[in-house]
């Protein structure tokens, strides 16, 4: 590979100026830069369409490039490959916290192989809801056994976590436990099932008060309709290093917005104008990993969900975190088009 500077342009350059830099690396764009802060991507394609728009070889290539390309910083690399993967993209920056270039992925040269290290950590799937949102499907199956991809949902999460040495696993269950009970009873399943049963609904995040005294150390917890592509070896050592009482993984969504936005000011002055921003935020995947001390701030025989515990946790000054996924790695099943989508990537993968 060619070094960094092969690639990048100063703003201050003119279209020929890049035009020539974009012919002599042959990968077809070049990296905008303000000095070391990256201002912008181009490609020969937004060269040639500038100047078929009346566009001007000496003007400057500001004008050509796209000033909010996509970027991923260098603690967060591993979102990389997804985000090229989901977006078709080539070729990513990497930039720091002051967005300054320190490195470019191109599709393919960055991927390693996730060694799946025996973690030997408890898993805990949250399978008592009633799964309103599936219904009319589970009027009359419950949601744990949902096949997605010829197998339960239950199934397909207890293998991934199981890939992983994850074989201690404990299935908090509640609407019609005992048909999920009967089915993984016929079941050779090379886990031990641990089946706790709840006496009422109590959220996700009460019923996690069965854990107290089934568990004497770090924990993954998920709810019954998620499933992640990631490593989880990689999460679990996050986690450890943080000190966190609580990690929650987020899968990072961005949602483009189909219009130019107007930033208005006083007296109704246009401040600012984007064409087709992407905002960019975190949702909750329903997948954390735990420590047994979160487990005691738990209300005794309250319905509560995960989220508030956290928290309530928060509140007593347990440390509380997140690891951060690309949306592309997170398939959910919670709503009848969602899973149509799970059963879509699976198949595909």
């Amino acid at each position: 590979m060619k070094r960094l500077g092969a690639y990048i342009v100063d703003k201050s350059c003119n279209l020929e100026e890049t035009m020539k830099v974009i012919d002599a690396n042959s990968a077809g764009f070049a990296l905008v830069c303000d000095g070391r802060r990256l201002f912008g991507v181009v490609t020969d394609g937004d060269v040639r369409r500038y100047l078929l728009s009346g566009g001007a070889l000496k003007e400057s290539i500001c004008h050509a490039a796209n000033r909010e390309p996509r970027a991923v910083l260098e603690s967060e690399r591993y979102l990389a490959e997804p985000l090229m993967r989901g977006e078709q993209l080539t070729v990513i920056p990497v930039v720091n916290e002051k967005r300054e270039l320190v490195d470019i992925i191109f599709n393919g040269t960055d991927k390693k192989p996730v060694k799946k290290e025996n973690l030997g950590v408890p898993l805990v799937i949250m399978a008592g809801g009633r799964g309103t949102r599936l219904r009319p499907f589970t009027d009359i199956l419950p949601k744990p056994l949902i096949p997605v991809d010829g197998i339960t949902i239950t199934e397909q999460i207890m293998n991934r976590f199981g890939a992983y040495g994850c074989n201690d696993v404990y299935l908090i269950v509640n609407y019609m436990k005992d048909f999920i009970k009967a089915y993984f009873k016929e079941k050779n399943v090379r886990q031990t099932l641990h089946f706790i049963e709840e006496e009422r609904f109590l959220g996700t995040g009460g019923g996690l008060t069965y854990m107290k005294g089934q568990v004497d150390g770090t924990f993954f917890v998920t709810n019954c309709d998620v499933l992640l592509d990631c490593d989880y070896a990689d999460m679990l050592d996050v986690h450890r290093r943080s000190g966190n009482a609580v990690t929650m993984v987020c899968a990072r969504k961005n949602l483009v917005i189909p219009y130019g936005t107007i930033e208005i000011g006083e007296g109704r002055r246009i401040l600012s104008m984007k064409e087709k921003p992407t905002i960019a935020y975190n949702i909750n995947t329903g997948v954390y990993i735990i420590e047994p001390e979160f487990l005691e701030v738990i209300p005794e025989g309250e319905s509560i969900h995960l989220p508030e515990l956290i928290g309530l946790a928060m509140k007593r000054s347990q440390r509380a975190g997140t690891y951060v996924i690309d949306e592309s790695q997170w398939m959910d099943m919670g709503q009848m088009e969602e899973l149509e989508q799970m059963k879509d990537k699976l198949e595909r993968f």
